[in-house]
């Protein structure tokens, strides 16, 4: 993948939630529990090589196996899996506007780019985690969630 150029898009959310579910009696049928308390591990292990070996890494949750609105874990994730907080921040803007060719129009806050992000009220670089906790979000310039204080303005 390194050599070749290409995109590790990993889905630790995924493992993590089936292997999570498999644990639950008859949740899965037992064949199907198995696998998932197989899989999850060798992914997380997958991911590490990747990061050891400098394999670009672009954020990615296959949010169709656990609920929507869980996403973020997946950062927290990638920090267990030895990826630096920034860079777990970064494969989600930059990397991933990268991989998708957008690199022009998102990925970083610069001017003439769509004005679309997020903001938190700690640094998610200390605690991954502030990015469960989404305080602000704007999407092409329009503010559609703010629950930071105005008072402090």
């Amino acid at each position: 993948m390194k050599s070749r150029g290409t995109w590790y898009v990993p889905t630790l959310s995924a493992g993590k939630y089936t292997a999570e579910k498999a644990k639950q009696p008859g949740f899965y049928p037992a064949i199907v529990a198995q696998k998932a308390l197989a899989v999850s591990p060798l992914m997380m292990n997958t991911f590490r090589t990747a990061i050891g070996r400098g394999v670009k890494v672009a954020f990615g949750t296959d949010a169709g196996v656990f609920p929507h609105g869980d996403n973020a874990k997946e950062f927290a994730y990638m920090i267990e899996g030895g990826m630096a907080p920034m860079a777990a921040i970064q494969s989600a803007t930059m990397n991933a506007s990268q991989l998708l060719g957008m690199e022009k129009n998102l990925g970083t806050l610069e001017a003439g780019k769509f004005a679309d992000l997020i903001a938190v009220a700690g640094n998610p670089v200390e605690d991954i985690t502030e990015l469960q906790r989404v305080k602000f979000v704007m999407k092409d310039g329009v503010v559609f969630k703010n629950e930071i204080n105005a008072g402090s303005r």
